[in-house]
């Protein structure tokens, strides 16, 4: 992988799907993994061919057109998983196997009834299984975030020593800090001896609104691969969000970071998700909400108008979005009523903007938002002073 360059997983058809209401059936995950790849993302996650024929046969067919992304299957560290993985994705041009096990105490004694050594044997196995049939492994430690580092590191350490090719280190139910998380990559990066055969990936939810930041302390730390989704769908409260890592490495340049997506697509690519997967965006969403570029406030408006620098650190052309917007509403100011009124077509004096302002405060203060047919209506009734000569 060329130095700078963070891999995006994206697990949309697969994480994002399990959404209650979000079920996709194989023409539409079809539809959305030719997106994902127009997107640039590196690594399709279609899906886990066992848990059903249908997502069997989704995973199939997406490998059958996907030409340039790696294709992923899901599996547990079961042969038959792995064996039925491995045959929906037979035609695939570029596929990975993506198989795992639990690893923290919680899952090892609640969940397994297991032991520390049992559970290395199996993720060990497991990955030797996957080997058999994919030159491309990943491994997942799931509920790394709670795991013990040692623990973690001798599991990473045994898994690339099996042939894995990216160990996923998942904070499944988002419980880290950023700072913990970052700090898990790096003790791994520090004491995994064979840590440089493989990838470090982030697959990290939001359960406390943090999967961002953790993921991004995660590539600060050496990870170099994110696992997310379009518009942070997933199990629970989400998943990181593409959107949101892709253009805080962008934006954040200096870091010396980039990625292979093509950023003008992510707000065609989110509106197709939402439509498709019937899963609103949230207004105030970061990059791709309806209000992510839009200014109501009157001292927001006034720098923005003198300067859009001065309010927005993204042009939205950049990600795909139609473009800013001035809101009019109550605590909208003068600067933002001319502006609005010179947009359809009319040019008011300072003198005319301050008679008019109070006009605007009367509808303004019985309205959410102020239309342009009202604003054509206020102007329509205006009587500019005329003076005498």
């Amino acid at each position: 992988m060329p130095a700078g360059k963070i891999d995006i997983f994206d697990t949309t058809l697969r994480d994002g799907e399990q959404v209650p209401g979000c079920k996709l059936n194989s023409q539409e995950k079809i539809e959305l993994a030719l997106a994902l790849e127009d997107l640039g993302v590196d690594i399709i996650e279609a899906g886990f061919p066992i848990s059903s024929p249908g997502d069997f046969e989704s995973v199939k067919a997406i490998s059958k057109v996907i030409k340039n992304a790696s294709v992923c299957g899901l599996s547990r560290a079961v042969q038959k998983d792995i064996e039925t993985a491995a045959e929906a994705l037979k035609d695939a041009a570029r596929p990975r196997i993506h198989t795992g096990i639990g690893t923290s105490d919680y899952h090892i004694k609640s969940k397994f009834s297991s032991t520390r050594e049992d559970i290395l044997q199996r993720a060990v196995q497991c990955v030797k299984w996957a080997k058999n049939f994919v030159d491309d492994v990943e491994f997942y430690a799931e509920d790394a975030g709670r795991t013990d580092n040692d623990y973690l590191a001798q599991v990473t350490e045994a898994v690339i020593k099996a042939g894995a090719t990216v160990v996923n280190i998942p904070d499944t139910t988002g419980y880290c800090l950023p700072h913990q998380y970052g700090e898990k990559i790096a003790y791994l990066i520090n004491n995994v001896p064979n840590v440089d055969k493989a990838i470090l990936s982030c697959h990290c939810h939001n359960d406390l609104g943090l999967a961002t930041a953790n993921s991004i302390s995660g590539v600060l730390n050496g990870a170099r691969q994110i696992e997310c989704t379009i518009n942070g769908l997933g199990e629970r409260a989400g998943n990181t969000s593409l959107e949101e890592v892709v253009m805080i490495l962008k934006q954040h340049h200096a870091l010396g970071y980039y990625t292979s997506i093509n950023t003008q697509q992510l707000n065609p690519v989110s509106r197709l998700v939402s439509d498709t997967m019937r899963m609103p965006v949230q207004a105030n969403k970061a990059i791709v909400g309806s209000n992510a570029f839009s200014h109501s406030s009157g001292i927001h408006q006034d720098g923005f108008l003198k300067d859009s620098l001065t309010y927005e650190i993204i042009n939205p052309e950049e990600v795909g979005a139609d473009g800013s917007k001035i809101v009019l509403t109550a605590r909208s100011g003068r600067s933002a009523l001319a502006y609005r009124f010179l947009k359809i077509g009319y040019q008011y004096t300072r003198n005319d903007i301050d008679v008019l302002y109070e006009e605007f405060l009367k509808i303004a203060d019985g309205k959410k938002e102020v239309e342009d047919s009202d604003l054509h209506e206020v102007a329509a009734r205006y009587q500019p002073e005329t003076v005498a000569m």
